[in-house]
């Protein structure tokens, strides 16, 4: 029997949910709803499901069996808990939320109601990005030393002016560590491990009237001693391939965007010509460096087959809601250490007190 999804928030990113339900086998697009029910409409008229106009009424559509919410990011927790709670599946955009205390009502939820709970990172199902886990698995680095996440992404102010909620605390929960290099967040700590200590400074440099940061720098002390960058940025003119690096004594590696670009070992294995020869021409994309369109959906259809396997066989799911919290807690450590001056350690014990949100930012 094919599963039934429902799309939660008709934007941008939604195109790209119904193109990636469609290349699913058992897998079809029945409903879908938006606070304005004109873009629910549009939607419904160009995949040909049914457009809802009220949540509960398109919660309570017995087809519908899988939500995808691609609400703003501030606004993912109500839905998906509306949405455990009706005993649907749960797949939410990245980020799982913008505090901790909200990425925890959801997994709450869905926990209580024995639903699947996914949180989208598509870059974990590119296949450059499973070659880089299975050297790290299989301790080709050796002992690693450094690993560094770069998005260097150009964004107009037409972009941060084209919605309310972009640029704002409230919706957004950040500016370009949240909203764009958190996909590189999240490869970083599932190669690297988790974090231990962060020290950052953030700053809004080239665009107006937003609240959040154009330009971020973290290092970053992991939990198994290496050391780390991350470098965010809406601000770099004309944007370029995010990069993901991981080094180590006895081995490193790069990968940009999709493409492996250097594979260097001290133990050579024969497949690694033959990796770094088809993994260094994935390009299918800009990968949304200057433009946030230019984007792939294979790896939403990658990782909502994941989920779809997950429900099918009573498992969890590749990234479930506890994997989705990590890069929020990383993400909020870096605002703290930047609006303090000071280091900041891993875990933290609930959402750190930021002045822009005591000031009522967010």
């Amino acid at each position: 029997m094919a599963l039934g999804f429902g799309i939660i928030g008709c934007g941008m990113i939604s195109q790209f949910h119904a193109r990636a339900i469609g290349d699913i086998r058992g897998a079809k697009l029945v409903a879908c709803y938006d606070t304005v029910p004109a873009a629910a409409d549009r939607l419904a008229e160009s995949t040909g499901c049914k457009a809802y106009h009220n949540l509960d009424d398109m919660l309570a559509d017995p087809d519908v069996h899988v939500v995808t919410i691609g609400t703003p990011s501030g606004a993912h927790m109500e839905p998906a808990v509306a949405a455990a709670k009706a005993g649907k599946h749960v797949i939410v955009e990245k980020p799982l939320e913008i505090t901790l205390r909200r990425c925890d009502q959801i997994i709450k939820a869905c926990q209580d109601a024995g639903v699947v709970l996914s949180t989208i990172f598509p870059s974990r199902f590119h296949d450059s990005a499973v070659e880089l886990k299975r050297a790290v698995e299989q301790g080709r680095f050796g002992r690693l030393t450094l690993g560094d996440a770069i998005v260097k992404w150009w964004r107009t102010q037409q972009y941060y002016d084209s919605g309310a909620w972009r640029g704002t605390w409230e919706l957004d929960g950040g500016g370009a560590l949240m909203n764009q290099a958190i996909h590189s967040v999240d490869l970083l700590l599932w190669l690297m491990g988790p974090v231990a200590e962060v020290q950052a400074r953030t700053a809004l440099l080239a665009h107006q009237r937003i609240a959040v940061e154009d330009v971020a720098v973290a290092v970053l002390r992991f939990a198994n001693g290496a050391l780390g960058v991350i470098e965010a940025s809406t601000a770099v003119y004309p944007g370029y391939l995010k990069r993901i690096e991981i080094h180590g004594d006895q081995g490193s590696a790069v990968m940009e965007e999709e493409d492996i670009v250097k594979w260097d070992f001290a133990r050579k294995l024969k497949r690694d010509e033959q990796i770094l020869a088809q993994m260094s021409q994935r390009k299918s994309t800009g990968g949304g460096a200057a433009d946030p369109k230019a984007i792939g959906h294979h790896g939403h259809a990658r990782q909502f087959q994941d989920v779809l396997n997950a429900i099918r066989k009573n498992t969890r799911p590749l990234i479930d809601g506890h994997e989705g919290r990590r890069s929020v807690e990383v993400i909020l450590a870096i605002y703290k250490s930047a609006e303090t001056g000071r280091a900041v350690s891993l875990p933290l014990a609930g959402d750190p007190p930021l002045k822009a949100r005591k000031q009522g930012k967010s």
